[in-house]
């Protein structure tokens, strides 16, 4: 699939009501196909050099990597967090048909 390859991105957010708003502008935009919101969790981390907790609600995020900028512009934008965790994975393998699917989905209308 070369540049429409399926990702998943990775990221958190302080609450369900933020993922939710979130994930309804991302897969809005068509810059995501589908996101699973994920149940909450909490996250360790050291930041600016003292250990923290936070409880947040992780995001699986399903784009391609042609449409992968245009994603992490908009989680950016739209990301509470100062340095927000944005990590794409790419999709060794999977369905077909979804793959494809996903594909379509993030296809910029003019790419059509």
């Amino acid at each position: 699939m070369n540049g429409h390859e399926v990702v998943v991105v990775i990221t958190n957010l302080p609450d369900r009501a933020t993922a939710e708003r979130i994930a309804d502008a991302l897969v809005t935009e068509g810059v995501a196909a589908c996101i699973n919101i994920l149940a909450g969790c909490t996250s360790v981390y050291r930041w600016e050099g003292k250990l923290d907790h936070a409880d947040e609600v992780p995001l699986l995020i399903k784009t391609t990597r042609t449409a992968y900028p245009r994603l992490e512009s908009a989680l950016r934008k739209l990301h509470p967090y100062e340095l927000p965790e944005i990590i794409a994975v790419p999709v060794a393998a999977g369905l077909p048909d979804y793959l494809n699917w996903v594909v379509q989905e993030t296809t910029l209308k003019k790419e059509k």
